[in-house]
């Protein structure tokens, strides 16, 4: 990136460059110039879900300094050191906690998860976050939704600091198929084979699942998301009576 003396820089381009327009939830398009890096985080519940879900976001939008946090593994003695690896690999800043994730996917208090999440967080000011949408994206991790609810609440009750909030948009007609993007989703990013093949890698080199495993298969080549610049709108989005 080259620094003028003012102080701006040239983000480097992304996939909205190639196209010539605008970002649809409201960024300057890539290769404008900007201040100095703007700061986003992926806040999900396992390490895995930041690649699958908007792994293409950002490997093509280096402007940004990323932290991407997970809710669960810490302890996971295979899970998290491959976490550690995709971080490098993308560039970013990261950290895991320890929530419970058994297989009977007990509920969580709320006030643990919301703590959680806040400290991952370091109360630093974003320009985004990203995270689970309201029902997960596909039937059905209570974990996915719980960490959606957790920051849409702070969110809302100012527990966290985001300008724009970015929740995922997938669903799988009730394990009819492997998860899409939503039809009803704001903006839909097709990545193109050079940006989907590395975010591919990243399953199945760094995480190490097999090709034919359900991760490999359905790690999606269109990304989609629900984008809100305010708080209201986004527990809208996220309660019950919001959803289809």
């Amino acid at each position: 990136m080259d620094s003028r003396p003012d102080g701006t820089i040239d983000a480097p381009a992304g996939p909205f460059a190639a196209f010539g327009q605008e970002d649809p939830c409201g960024f300057a398009r890539p290769g404008k110039t900007t201040t100095l890096r703007r700061l986003a985080a992926v806040v999900v519940a396992h390490p895995d879900d930041e690649t699958l879900w908007c792994g293409g976001y950002i490997l093509t939008h280096p402007e940004f300094l990323w932290r991407i946090v997970t809710l669960c593994r810490a302890a996971d003695p295979d899970r998290a050191p491959r976490f550690r690896r995709v971080l490098q690999r993308l560039g970013a800043d990261g950290e895991m906690a320890d929530l419970d994730d058994g297989p009977d996917q007990a509920p969580l208090p709320m006030e643990q998860v919301q703590e959680t999440t806040a400290r991952l967080l370091g109360g630093t000011s974003y320009d985004l976050i990203l995270t689970h949408g309201p029902n997960g994206e596909y039937t059905r991790h209570r974990r996915h939704a719980e960490c959606c609810q957790t920051v849409v609440e702070l969110w809302r009750a100012g527990g966290i600091d985001t300008k724009r909030l970015w929740l995922f948009a997938y669903e799988d007609g009730d394990r009819a198929y492997l998860p899409r993007v939503r039809a009803d989703a704001d903006r839909r990013d097709v990545l193109t084979d050079d940006v989907w093949l590395e975010k591919r890698r990243l399953i199945t080199d760094l995480y190490g699942f097999g090709p034919d495993s359900w991760e490999a298969q359905t790690t999606p080549r269109e990304e989609g998301f629900w984008c809100f610049d305010s708080a209201p709108a986004a527990v809208q989005r996220a309660s019950p009576r919001g959803q289809p």
